[in-house]
């Protein structure tokens, strides 16, 4: 891969039946600093591109080199452990003692320390979202997949919320699918509009 790239598509060709492509030699490259946007209707593709990122769907063809990735989901309860403590699970994958951050990032996210010591059925949709968006920050990626981040959230924590993402491109690249056109044209550094990943 080549310096400063983070994600690198070529010639990406899937489908989940041979003769229905969802891409065809589908081309994408982020460099760190950047921040892009796919944009699309239901069905068109946004999933389905961010599984293949994760590698949890093959390609037919073509490749995808990635460098350190973290995601976070739209639906946040599908993320987490229903039984362990939101702090147990974040300790469980960082390994190492984030304590001594949590000062900073806590208030620019609205939360407090004390519902990180909750398990994920006693916190609401908003603030199950913006612990995701934590954990996804602790782990420090070079490559952050985005899925409807602020989708739950009220429109002045939203706002808040996107403004401690878009801080973080300092250190790496992120991939955003949202249905906010508005908020993808403040922003993103490129609109990818997928008509089934053509």
């Amino acid at each position: 891969m080549r310096f400063n790239l983070v994600l690198e598509i070529k010639s990406l060709t899937f489908g989940y039946r041979k003769n229905s492509l969802i891409f065809e030699n589908f081309d994408l490259e982020l460099k760190k600093g950047e921040l892009k946007t796919i944009f699309g209707k239901s069905g068109s593709g946004k999933t389905t591109l961010f599984e293949l990122i994760l590698g949890n769907l093959k390609p037919l063809k073509g490749e995808i080199k990635k460098s350190k990735t973290a995601m976070i989901f739209q639906d946040p309860f599908s993320s987490f452990h229903p039984t362990y403590t939101i702090y147990e699970q974040i300790k469980d994958v960082l390994k190492q003692d984030f304590k001594a951050k949590l000062d900073t990032i806590l208030p620019k996210l609205s939360l407090d320390i004390e519902l990180l010591y909750k398990k994920p059925y006693e916190l609401s949709g908003g603030q199950l979202q913006r612990c995701s968006i934590l954990r996804a920050i602790l782990l420090k990626p070079d490559l952050l997949l985005i899925d409807e981040p602020t989708s739950a959230l009220d429109n002045i924590i939203a706002y808040e919320t996107m403004k401690l993402i878009v801080s973080l491109l300092e250190n790496c690249a992120i991939l955003l699918v949202t249905h906010d056109i508005d908020m993808a044209s403040w922003c993103s550094n490129e609109i990818i509009r997928l008509e089934n990943g053509k």
